[in-house]
């Protein structure tokens, strides 16, 4: 792919962007895209978005919970696991409105749904902080 090519793709990806950002404070504009699709799609897709609001609220009350009930632990350790959590959980609330309004928009103008990387890397950090309590709790509080 040529240069001028990609440099397309990102101008079009920044526009779609900013133009889904403004769909986050104005859903009623979401209805003026394409066609309204079967009501159960778009429940689904509300459903999915309070299940990733659920997941930030528990990864930020983890946070909480590491900073607030693991006083033993190592100042630097302990700080950094729960930015780590409440990081990840703000990063994904921002994501559940970010798919949310994708998965609409797609719907409406009959296209297919959305991919991400977002999954994945959510699943990773989560997954390294795990890891990293679970070395804590083998080897006994840092302190």
């Amino acid at each position: 792919m040529g240069g001028s090519a990609r440099s397309a793709r990102r101008v079009r990806y920044v526009s779609d962007f900013l133009r889904g950002l403004r769909l986050w404070f104005t859903p009623r504009r979401v209805a003026e895209e394409g066609e309204t699709p079967d009501y159960r799609f778009s429940l689904a897709n509300e459903r999915t978005f309070l299940a990733w609001i659920r997941t930030a609220l528990a990864l930020v009350g983890g946070g909480f919970a590491v900073d607030q009930f693991l006083p033993d632990l190592r100042w630097g350790v302990r700080v950094g696991l729960a930015v780590a959590l409440l990081a990840a959980g703000a990063l994904c609330a921002l994501r559940a409105v970010n798919h949310w309004v994708r998965c609409e928009r797609a719907m409406r103008r009959k296209e297919d749904l959305p991919v991400s990387a977002f999954p994945t890397l959510l699943s990773l950090a989560v997954g390294l902080v795990a890891v990293t309590m679970l070395v804590i709790v083998v080897l006994g509080r840092v302190g």
